[in-house]
């Protein structure tokens, strides 16, 4: 398959809104969920200077599997089985009980090819990045807590995939924990 264009990442781009139309994020803004994806590209690009159209696209469609009724096969038919195949790789199996997808995300990370493990790795410092600034206003310190150590256990799976994203996951992580504010004991 020839490289993606910038039409059919616009494209990539396009589905993807349109798919996640109606989600937004959890925070108290509850901003367009599209604005998830679009941070991934943008890391991606900025940050680890990634110009492979195959990875920015999966990027802008990493969750559209996962959380709206496109599949496997509508991506495979727009955008080519390069991107269809990264996007399955960081796609879970809402079938199974939350606490497994968790599991398999730490234990499937390091056999991810290098393109979906630079998606997962900007993935998961978005995810951090957002909780930081913006947490889900129904989660907890700890839930919150708990999810940083889970990322951190997620990412130390990639590790040697980017220095660099590595070392914003790491001062990502650093400041997500120390934003957290004290526990307080339940009483």
């Amino acid at each position: 398959m020839t490289p993606l264009a910038t039409p059919d990442l616009l494209r990539a781009l396009h589905f993807a809104a349109h798919h996640h139309r109606h989600q937004r994020r959890k925070g108290p803004d509850a901003i367009p969920y599209i604005n998830h994806p679009i941070a991934l590209a943008y890391l991606l690009w900025d940050q680890a200077g990634v110009s492979d159209p195959i990875v920015l696209a999966a990027a802008l469609l990493h969750d559209t599997v996962e959380d709206t009724e496109a599949t496997l096969t509508d991506l495979e038919h727009h955008f080519g089985p390069e991107v269809a195949a990264v996007v399955a790789q960081v796609t879970d199996d809402k079938s199974l009980p939350k606490a497994v997808r968790k599991q398999r995300q730490i234990d499937h990370a390091a056999h991810l090819c290098d393109r979906a493990k630079l998606v997962k790795l900007v993935d998961k410092i978005a995810n951090l990045q957002d909780l930081t600034q913006a947490p889900p206003t129904d989660w907890t310190v700890a839930r919150r807590r708990d999810y940083c150590h889970w990322a951190k256990q997620v990412v130390d799976q990639l590790r040697g995939t980017h220095g660099g994203l590595e070392t914003l996951f790491d001062q990502t992580y650093q400041g997500a924990i120390a934003a957290l504010p004290p526990e307080v004991a339940e009483g």
